[in-house]
């Protein structure tokens, strides 16, 4: 997507690097990129406007629904069950996991 006005950053690589933002998951200076490019162009802004709409709306229905105590357990089983081996050409090195150990952890969720 292109507004069809020049931009110091294409909105197309804005666009891309859009749920970064929003997440806040960004290096202080590309978020300032973004937020130039957002204020200097519409069109943009409106799609940054619309996702970020869009992820709140998905966290506030699906963000407080507990997974079931069985899925649970059978993940933690699964990631207990995890081995990884790991070779490289070059240098001969090899890396084993051979256990992997799972804490669990109480997560207090927003709103809840």
């Amino acid at each position: 997507m292109s507004c069809g006005d020049h931009h110091e950053v294409d909105c197309s690589q804005i666009l891309d690097r859009l749920y970064e933002y929003i997440d806040n998951e960004l290096a202080d200076a590309d978020c300032g990129d973004i937020r130039t490019h957002l204020d200097e162009c519409s069109p943009c802004l409106e799609k940054y406007g619309l996702e970020q709409h869009v992820k709140a709306l998905v966290q506030r229905c699906c963000g407080c629904d507990d997974v079931p105590v069985d899925l649970r357990s059978k993940v933690l089983a699964r990631i207990r069950e995890v081995k990884v081996q790991v070779e490289t050409d070059g240098s001969g090195t090899h890396v084993r996991v051979e256990e992997v150990t799972v804490e669990q952890v109480a997560v207090e969720r927003p709103g809840a």
